[in-house]
């Protein structure tokens, strides 16, 4: 099975570091997991994909770009042009962490 390289994994997390101090990565079947106080809201796939958190609030924001899905989960491949724009990425990023924030809500009622 394909894992995440580490190189990509820690490019990753060094373009984060500046906009999330707290965020932490976790290996996840092959992939890693992105969590920011215990709540994931990244993903990076085994084939070195970056993909971050959905819901019906962000979704329309990937779906205009036509980013694909991973899988049938709530995560969207992230815009290519985001990694290279810090403040770009920043916006994005807090969009996937609300949106896991909403989730983890919904699931804790």
């Amino acid at each position: 099975m394909m894992a995440t390289s580490p190189e990509y994994a820690e490019y990753i997390m060094d373009l984060l570091g500046p906009i999330e101090p707290g965020a932490k990565p976790r290996k996840m079947f092959g992939g890693v997991g992105i969590f920011l106080d215990g709540i994931m809201f990244g993903l990076i796939t085994s084939a070195d994909v970056f993909h971050l958190r959905v819901d019906e609030v962000n979704r329309p924001d990937f779906e205009t770009l036509d980013q694909p899905q991973f899988m049938n989960m709530p995560y969207f491949e992230a815009p290519a042009g985001i990694l290279d724009d810090q403040d770009e990425l920043q916006a994005w990023v807090e969009k996937a962490i609300a949106a896991s924030r909403r989730a983890d809500a919904k699931k804790r009622r």
